[in-house]
């Protein structure tokens, strides 16, 4: 495996900030309203299970932006998926 220069990881640490990030709005809004009535069950549940896979497969390239980016993701995408259990229930 090649090094990789710092700036091509700022460019990964900058993305991976930007995707991760965005699930902030969607988890307060939910938390907020306290309905995830718009939020697709099926689409959450694939996309966590793709972001438990790039967390692995960062995990063994070894990529700390891969591996942080996703850590996170899948928390933020599984605290979603929680409330939505959570809150269709009522």
């Amino acid at each position: 495996m090649s090094t990789i220069s710092p700036a091509v990881n700022l460019i990964g640490f900058l993305a991976a900030a930007c995707t991760t990030i965005s699930f902030v709005p969607q988890l307060v809004r939910v938390w907020q309203l306290r309905s995830a009535r718009e939020i697709s069950l099926i689409m959450f549940s694939v996309f966590s299970c793709g972001v438990f896979l790039w967390l692995l497969y960062g995990i063994f390239v070894r990529s700390v932006p891969i591996i942080l980016a996703n850590a996170i993701s899948l928390a933020l995408s599984l605290g979603i998926l929680a409330l939505k259990l959570r809150f269709d229930r009522k």
